[in-house]
């Protein structure tokens, strides 16, 4: 017990008492346990990183669900598309695929 006296009067007698708990407070705040601030930091950067991920898939989905109604409503645009995606040409045609490097 004297000990923990001789440390108080020693250093922590100068410090307001109330001031000492808001830095044991911040101390704790900042250290200890599951929701520390710097983990909260973190957790916040993920939430936007899957923020962004979403807007982009939903984007691609709604590009993807056009084309696919294009395709089931435009006839032109199903035959432009079988050619350019799987090479299909009718039976008098020749294809030519030109790959770019």
């Amino acid at each position: 017990m004297s000990r923990i006296k001789d440390f108080y009067t020693k250093y922590l007698s100068k410090i307001n008492k109330y001031w000492l708990v808001t830095i044991i407070f911040l101390i704790l705040t900042f250290t200890a346990g599951d929701s520390t601030l710097y983990k909260r930091y973190q957790y916040d950067e993920k939430i936007r990183e899957l923020e962004k991920e979403i807007k982009f898939y939903q984007e691609e989905i709604e590009v993807n669900n056009q084309k696919l109604h294009d395709l089931h409503t435009n006839k032109d645009g199903l035959e432009r598309f079988a050619r350019e995606q799987y090479y299909m040409k009718k039976p008098d045609e020749d294809i030519y695929i030109i790959v770019e490097k």
